[in-house]
């Protein structure tokens, strides 16, 4: 039952949201214009009633659509029951008026076809008024049976000439029936309004929100506007099938065409919105589950929930007028709108295949990796064709480069997801670290970031070139402004944040001392990053020994020890002598680094396997035991972008990792990075 009161909640409602298209399309300027009358007063009187109705229309059809689901239903009923009264006097005024061409007057049982005729109505007429009574919820059939008057009267052989007077007396009795219940119900629509008034009113103002909140899914608003709109799309496409024209634009003319035409009023372009919202949500779907199954739809990204899509096709029909325009230019500009979401879309797709592709290399199954490829292969080819056919279609312009750039940017993401794929795999299938890989990601990344920046600036200048010397608006001096804060100086600041950051790392690794091969193996122990044997290490000032690799990854998020968080930047006074007085080797190790006695490496050996943990945590200092639990569960997917995000996109790690890292427990967030390496 609860699927059916849905299914009614939305069905119910949408003939009022099609009497408001009608009325909005309506020209009753032009309509009133061509009104005669034989005074001037009686004109003026016409108008004022058909401006009435008019509004009176709007407000009827607002109202009814704001009901709730049970006045709706009661509404429904009525409306219905009203007209199966009205069927039931037009059958009985059918009969009275084709009597008399019979030529019969007489008994009725006395002439069979006479008897047949009579039978035939009395038989509809009967139906009629129980399924008014039924509809009414009433047992008094004898209150809907006031059209049966003209029958009886033929039963008792009353001349046919009274017959038809008879009939419009029961109408008249079935009009004054109508007349009383209205006037009993007048009072209805002030209840509810004051009810409502009463509700909103005692409602407190910080809750406001929750109450539309609620309407707005009491309604199911989107789906309404949505079923709507696909009722006023199958009209339109019945309406406009097997037409000259429509025969002469062809399949995608046609289906544009028809789409433009439903989206002429505020309330189709609403319905529209909805419609593309929900049709970017099925294909981000369909995405996710041909790369994932049906369970990576448990990820419920905003970002990927259609909303923008829909958002921005409102705001590009606002904002270019669209419902003012023609049905040709509508039509025109509508393409330019709909293959705009659809690179937004594509967009999307690419964000939910990335890091799919770039963690296959931990998986061995190649149906999995085939899906992958295949994904990344049609987002490579596909924006490419689409800038091709669009730019076949139109003159290049400054629009029309905006959207082939922004297909160019969409495949260049994909072709450096790519690269950093093949160098995954390569580092799989040799079974060992390919040299200098955080270099080459790096590299990989920042060439792929760099055709980014210079497609943005072509299309600046571009639109500069085009603005001066060209067709000047304060549209496209907006667009340009905009897009070249957003698509260059962004790119250009995040860019330059990477490099100093890396210049920055490297510059702190570099005046750090080199741990000689004597201090290695007297210290005898893994990075406390990696967790890997170290052939080669640097020193801090406060005399740990790092990866010189693993250290400038750390250094990219915070400027701290990774054991006891001691600056690893050197006094400002004398950054030399800071390097002098760390102490180069342990002469003197605590008893909790000593080599381990034979008797304790067997102890080891026999123990479990997550010992080599504890090797590592003995050299951080027993401060770092303040930090609670909940502090360490730091997540290996901001792990992972202190891998990669380092290396190509610094800023995304500046904002995601140190809160995660910064204050939590430095062996386990060790252990994790290299668990995520």
């Amino acid at each position: 039952m609860p699927r059916l009161e849905e299914v009614a909640n939305v069905v119910l409602r949408v003939p009022s949201i099609l009497v408001l298209e009608m009325l909005y399309k309506c020209d009753i300027d032009s309509f009133t214009d061509h009104l005669k009358a034989r005074t001037g007063d009686m004109l003026f009187k016409y108008k004022y009633v058909i401006w009435n109705m008019y509004y009176l229309g709007h407000i009827v059809s607002a109202v009814v659509l704001l009901l709730p689901l049970g006045h709706i239903i009661q509404l429904y009923l009525h409306v219905l029951c009203a007209l199966l009264l009205y069927m039931g006097h037009q059958i009985v005024r059918d009969y009275v008026r084709d009597e008399p061409q019979y030529g019969y007057d007489g008994a009725l049982f006395l002439d069979s076809p006479a008897l047949n005729r009579f039978v035939t109505a009395l038989t509809s007429q009967i139906i009629v008024s129980t399924l008014c009574a039924f509809l009414m919820r009433t047992r008094h059939v004898w209150l809907f049976s006031a059209h049966l008057l003209p029958l009886l009267a033929r039963v008792v052989s009353v001349r046919l000439d009274w017959l038809l007077t008879l009939s419009s007396v029961a109408m008249m009795i079935t009009g004054a029936e109508v007349a009383v219940f209205l006037l009993a119900n007048f009072f209805v629509p002030y209840r509810l309004a004051r009810a409502a008034y009463r509700e909103i009113m005692v409602t407190e103002l910080f809750r406001l929100m929750a109450v539309g909140v609620s309407v707005w899914h009491g309604f199911a608003v989107p789906v309404l506007f949505s079923v709507f709109w696909y009722v006023l799309f199958g009209v339109q496409l019945v309406t406009n099938y097997g037409t000259v024209t429509a025969v002469q634009q062809g399949l995608l003319l046609y289906f544009l065409t028809s789409v433009s035409e439903c989206c002429a009023s505020p309330y189709s372009l609403l319905g529209l919105t909805f419609v593309v919202s929900y049709t970017a949500l099925g294909l981000l779907s369909l995405c996710k589950v041909y790369l994932g199954g049906f369970s990576a739809l448990q990820n419920h990204n905003v970002m990927h929930r259609g909303v923008t899509e829909g958002v921005t096709l409102l705001l590009l029909a606002l904002q270019t007028g669209l419902l003012d325009m023609a049905s040709l230019q509508r039509c025109f500009l509508l393409f330019i709108i709909l293959f705009i979401i659809l690179i937004s879309t594509l967009q999307s797709m690419s964000e939910i295949t990335e890091p799919v592709v770039l963690g296959l290399g931990a998986s061995r199954n190649r149906y999995v990796h085939l899906r992958g490829l295949s994904m990344c292969g049609f987002l490579l080819v596909f924006p490419g064709f689409m800038a091709y056919k669009i730019s076949q279609i139109f003159s290049m312009d400054f629009w029309l480069l905006i959207l082939a750039s922004s297909c160019m940017l969409t495949s260049l993401q994909v072709t450096g997801t790519l690269l950093i794929y093949s160098l995954f795999m390569v580092e799989v299938w040799r079974g060992a670290a390919l040299p200098c890989f955080d270099e080459i990601v790096y590299y990989v990344n920042g060439v792929c970031r760099l055709l980014e920046f210079a497609v943005a600036v072509c299309v600046v200048a571009y639109g500069v070139w085009e603005s001066l010397w060209g067709e000047w608006s304060w549209m496209g001096v907006s667009i340009i402004i905009i897009h070249s804060y957003c698509n260059v100086w962004l790119r250009a600041q995040s860019g330059w944040k990477s490099f100093l950051l890396r210049q920055e790392a490297a510059r702190k690794i570099s005046v750090l001392p080199r741990a000689s091969a004597e201090q290695l193996h007297d210290h005898n122990d893994v990075c406390a990053i990696c967790f890997q044997d170290m052939t080669s290490a640097v020193i801090t000032y406060c005399d740990h020994f790092f990866h010189g690799t693993c250290l400038r990854k750390w250094l990219y998020v915070q400027e701290t020890c990774p054991m006891c968080h001691a600056s690893i930047k050197p006094s400002s006074a004398n950054p030399k002598a800071a390097a002098d007085e760390a102490p180069p080797t342990h002469r003197n190790p605590p008893p909790s680094e000593q080599p381990p006695s034979p008797e304790t490496h067997q102890q080891e050996e026999q123990g479990s396997q997550g010992d080599s943990v504890y090797s590592a945590e003995t050299n951080c200092d027993e401060s770092d035991n303040k930090y609670s639990n909940s502090e360490r569960n730091c997540s290996k997917e901001s792990l992972q972008h202190l891998r990669y995000g380092a290396n190509g996109d610094s800023e995304g790690v500046a904002s995601t990792v140190p809160f995660c890292l910064s204050d939590g427990e430095p062996e386990v967030a060790s252990q994790e990075l290299r668990e995520a390496d």
